[in-house]
């Protein structure tokens, strides 16, 4: 379900996607396969600082954009700047071996109704 969605969804989103036909699932059911997954690198766990955490199948290195109206988490077809890491190594002590980056705005539906 995770893999065929283009979502970023919660697990409960995931629960009621697939109560109908697994009447015996469980929350708990959900979110163990959901960290089973994360432990093979076939997901990750998305937290913007929300009250729930979300997920996705993508494992590859990408951005997303949130937007600040509907909360709506989209993957961004743009190129991941690798270099950012080799840049951080040498400004600062730490060893960087990735980084994620969020942009925060309004997608196109919500644009026109922002405040």
């Amino acid at each position: 379900m995770l893999q065929n969605t283009g979502r970023h969804p919660a697990a409960d989103w995931l629960y009621n996607q697939l109560k109908d036909d697994f009447p015996n699932l469980s929350m708990g059911t959900v979110y163990r396969n959901l960290n089973i997954l994360i432990d093979q690198g076939l997901a990750k766990k998305i937290d913007f600082g929300s009250t729930f955490d979300r997920f996705e199948a993508n494992t590859t290195p990408h951005y997303h954009f949130v937007c600040e109206s509907c909360s709506a988490i989209i993957d961004l077809d743009f190129p991941v700047d690798e270099s950012l890491n080799e840049r951080i190594r040498k400004a600062t002590p730490y060893s960087v071996h990735s980084h994620e980056i969020e942009f925060f705005g309004f997608c196109d539906q919500c644009a026109g109704t922002e405040m």
